[in-house]
């Protein structure tokens, strides 16, 4: 199963996205990267590679992040990591997480998960 990483600047964003993602696929393989190891906002570089560490599989991770610091660290941290299967997926955390997630407890490799994540950049929520 493709696992996933959640990044964010904020624990506590962090700790609901993988939450809301829970609550809609239980058994998704899922670690986060939220905020620094003193508690305070920022992105760590070690976090986010303990959380990929965590979930990796020969089937890849997918990783979804807020903004800023979170998206030029992980870009960093692939080029370091070239051999593995790791996948940054453009969209937004929350709703990408969940969709990601429903994607690879079904089955999804690590394109469809990807792809299905990276779709919701054009939800819409409310209609005219």
């Amino acid at each position: 199963m493709v696992g996933l990483v959640i990044v964010t600047h904020s624990a506590a964003l962090a700790h609901g996205a993988a939450e809301t993602c829970r609550m809609m696929a239980k058994d998704v393989r899922l670690a986060i990267a939220g905020g620094m190891e003193d508690g305070g906002f920022g992105t760590s570089y070690a976090r986010i590679v303990a959380a990929i560490d965590a979930v990796y599989t020969d089937d890849g991770v997918v990783i979804l992040m807020d903004a800023g610091s979170s998206i030029l660290t992980v870009e960093t941290i692939l080029e370091e990591m070239e051999g593995r299967r790791l996948r940054m997926a453009d969209c937004p955390v929350v709703e990408g997480s969940v969709v990601a997630a429903i994607a690879a407890v079904c089955g999804g490799s690590l394109d469809e998960v990807v792809q299905r994540a990276e779709e919701t950049r054009s939800a819409v929520k409310i209609a005219d």
